[in-house]
């Protein structure tokens, strides 16, 4: 933990925990492709209860974005309704039948999501060895999300921080370093295993929302994973890492010179998928209610052509 942590450290760690040509020059999947056939056989055997619980924040105008990078929350609108079929206005359909359309305009990466590989960058590359240049105003003609849009089902692992502190929620700025995710686990009965989804738990949502505040919510201080989890990322083969906060990773960042190095080393080099902005709460009362922090999880992306993300409605099935 003596090792400087800066923007160079993050280029060697980059190096070092790197998969770039591990499942080829052309591999757009990054650590999905550890979630094998015999994985995703194993973990459909996992549930027990076949009680099904969704890890995502209602899609609403009530969600956390403030305006921060450009995000905002998502805004439903009615394209026809009930007022339109009173009025006349489907009269031109026969036999009485009439009908109710919507549509929502929303950033990707809004509420519960997957960011792409497409979606982090650095010295002109992104995952792979691509270039940059392959991300345009059309969106990305490379690592974009539709490339996993037979994923992610495997095997998932929930690790409660609060839980094992026995605090309602991590304070803002809290590092989680990997001795506690191991000593977690370990509370938990449970390892964490190749080509599993491990979703942390900080009970930072928990808090935003018992506060009824999202006031720091995005981009502000929050709980995450310390720059030190690359490592134990790449040698536990992780093949999907998620949080209940904003941006995953520890913030203040534990690198001065350096804004969200662990998207930097493990998403870009590593090709691990980040998901944000998960709803842990109910799952949490599951696993702990039956002592099993190990599911059945599925969250494919929205097939979204070119996206560098994808909301998402992330299943927990026990």
């Amino acid at each position: 933990m003596s090792e400087k942590l800066d923007a160079e450290t993050v280029r060697e760690w980059g190096r070092r925990y790197s998969n770039w040509g591990r499942w080829g020059d052309d591999d757009e999947l990054g650590t999905l492709n550890l979630i094998t056939p015999e994985r995703v056989l194993a973990a459909c055997a996992l549930p027990r209860r076949g009680k099904i619980i969704s890890c995502a924040l209602p899609f609403d105008q009530n969600g956390p974005q403030s305006g921060f990078a450009g995000r905002h929350n998502p805004i439903h609108i009615m394209l026809a309704d009930g007022g339109d079929a009173l009025a006349g206005a489907q009269d031109f359909l026969p036999g009485g039948f009439r009908y109710a359309d919507d549509a929502v305009h929303m950033p990707l990466q809004c509420g519960t999501q997957w960011d792409a590989l497409a979606h982090v960058f650095y010295d002109e590359k992104m995952y792979n060895n691509r270039d940059i240049r392959l991300v345009t105003s059309t969106g990305a003609r490379a690592n974009s999300i539709d490339k996993m849009k037979n994923g992610v089902v495997g095997r998932g692992v929930l690790l409660d921080l609060p839980r094992f502190r026995r605090v309602s929620w991590l304070e803002n700025g809290t590092p989680i370093l990997p001795d506690e995710l191991d000593a977690c686990a370990e509370s938990e009965g449970v390892a964490v295993e190749s080509g599993d989804v491990v979703l942390v738990r900080t009970g930072m949502m928990t808090r935003c929302l018992e506060q009824r505040s999202w006031e720091g919510y995005c981009g502000g201080h929050a709980p995450g994973l310390s720059i030190h989890c690359a490592r134990w990322l790449y040698e536990r083969e992780v093949a999907a890492v998620a949080t209940d906060t904003w941006g995953l990773e520890v913030l203040p960042n534990e690198t001065p010179d350096c804004f969200q190095p662990l998207h930097m080393i493990s998403l870009r080099n590593t090709g691990v998928l980040f998901g944000e902005i998960f709803h842990l709460d109910d799952l949490a009362e599951a696993c702990a209610e039956d002592g099993n922090y190990a599911f059945l999880f599925s969250a494919p992306p929205l097939p979204i052509t070119g996206a560098v993300g994808s909301p998402i409605n992330p299943l927990a099935i026990k």
